[in-house]
């Protein structure tokens, strides 16, 4: 039983820190390539409703996997951080912005070239 509760603290501290990471990136994406209204709109729609709905999504999937994999540990981190990861990967690539004018390949200019722009 203190599997599940180590892997329930573990989901608890992972999925608002994961949320708030992929906030903070979507966020200087949009800045970098003037997408939205302006940053404080932007800032406010992520800060009130992005971060709160990715952390619940989040700490739902991670539920899901202890509840499946509870008894296997290891397996079960592995993949409730996977599964944390594409969730987060996903909700970037349905909000990146698009080509603009300063970013004409609707990548921002900071963007490592070995990392693949978000996208679907």
């Amino acid at each position: 039983m203190s599997d599940r509760r180590a892997l329930g603290w573990a989901g608890t501290a992972l999925a608002p820190a994961m949320a708030l990471l992929t906030a903070a990136l979507l966020g200087r994406a949009w800045s970098a390539c003037d997408v939205g209204t302006n940053n404080a709109a932007n800032g406010t729609f992520l800060l009130l409703l992005f971060v709160p709905a990715l952390t619940l999504a989040l700490l739902l999937l991670w539920l899901a996997s202890v509840g499946l994999l509870g008894k296997h540990p290891l397996i079960c981190a592995m993949a409730g951080g996977a599964l944390v990861l594409t969730a987060s990967w996903c909700a970037i690539s349905l909000l990146w912005g698009g080509t603009t004018y300063y970013c004409p390949s609707g990548v921002p200019p900071w963007w490592p070239g070995v990392v693949p722009a978000p996208g679907f």
